[in-house]
């Protein structure tokens, strides 16, 4: 780690900023990790789209098919590729706290600059807000590298601002994703922005995040590496544009991924966003790969509608 847990969130205020992307995980035909196309995933993430921190093995990289010690070894692989290139934040997210722990423990020992911990689902809970409390504080107390909390509908609820804003108090809670409609982030970083980073994986509400709410951070999704290719980076473009107070440049430059992003949606069958994006991955010369049950493939004729709207969409490759 390059900091202290007390210095942990005055660090992340400093060097968590950008654009960061939620890495798919690939997969050989026999379903093992695809070690060389991870590592050169990575090295076209980080180094030809300038890509500034990866979120490793959540929920896009499929953490929920793998085995704790497959997730320990996408964590070193993700610093090992990353190099000086990059960031990283590991999510440890589980429902036994033993196995959250374990993974946060080898995060922080193998170099990792930060993990994320969802909100575990509850069961016969009525006091909701103490027993979250309780839990991160747990989590805060058996590590020292900086915790970024991530609440999402797949918990079966959501956290509230107001709670979110009493976590923000936590010695080394840094950051937050927070996948909830906007005026719930809104309102959570007006309480909290002065102690933790507040992010959402909408890439279409990023610019009028950093334009409205000031915001430095998107963490993060896909979109920043299938909305963009070594020769065509709007999404940073648009970034650059509206973190240099060029709202109107940067607001023409986004506008132009619409029939990208058009492309990407409607082409998506509801039922296999991995696959979909995998595929995408590979029409832009990346590393896309299987995914593992209990996900499911593309057929044919979704590839080559997917294939078809990628051609005509705009992106240059």
């Amino acid at each position: 780690m390059h900091y202290s847990k007390s210095d942990a969130k005055a660090y992340a205020m400093a060097n968590m900023k950008g654009i960061w992307a939620a890495a798919l995980m690939p997969f050989t035909e026999d379903l093992r990790i695809d070690e060389d196309g991870f590592r050169e995933n990575v090295r076209h993430w980080t180094q030809d789209l300038g890509i500034e921190g990866l979120f490793i093995t959540g929920k896009q990289g499929e953490f929920f098919s793998m085995t704790v010690d497959e997730r320990k070894r996408s964590f070193d692989l993700a610093v090992e590729a990353t190099g000086d290139h990059g960031q990283t934040i590991m999510s440890c997210s589980d429902q036994n706290m033993d196995v959250v722990l374990d993974l946060a423990h080898h995060a922080q020992e193998n170099g990792a600059d930060y993990i994320v911990v969802h909100a575990p689902a509850l069961h016969f809970t009525t006091e909701q807000d103490e027993t979250l409390l309780a839990y991160y504080q747990a989590v805060s107390d058996a590590v020292d590298i900086g915790i970024a909390l991530w609440s999402h509908p797949d918990s079966g609820y959501l956290m509230s601002p107001q709670l979110c804003n009493r976590l923000a108090d936590i010695e080394n809670v840094v950051a937050i994703k927070y996948s909830v409609p906007r005026p719930l982030y809104t309102a959570l970083t007006q309480l909290a922005s002065d102690r933790i980073q507040v992010s959402t994986a909408a890439e279409h509400e990023w610019l009028d995040n950093i334009l409205e709410l000031n915001w430095e951070l998107y963490l993060c999704s896909s979109p920043p590496f299938l909305l963009q290719s070594a020769k065509d980076r709007r999404m940073n473009d648009y970034t650059q544009a509206a973190f240099s107070g060029r709202a109107d440049e940067a607001k023409a430059i986004s506008a132009s991924l619409d029939p990208v992003r058009d492309a990407l949606k409607r082409t998506r069958p509801p039922e296999k966003p991995h696959a979909h994006q995998k595929y995408w991955q590979e029409l832009l010369g990346q590393v896309g790969g299987r995914v593992r049950h209990p996900l499911l493939e593309l057929t044919d004729a979704e590839k080559a509608a997917t294939r078809e709207a990628f051609e005509q969409c705009g992106l240059k490759v």
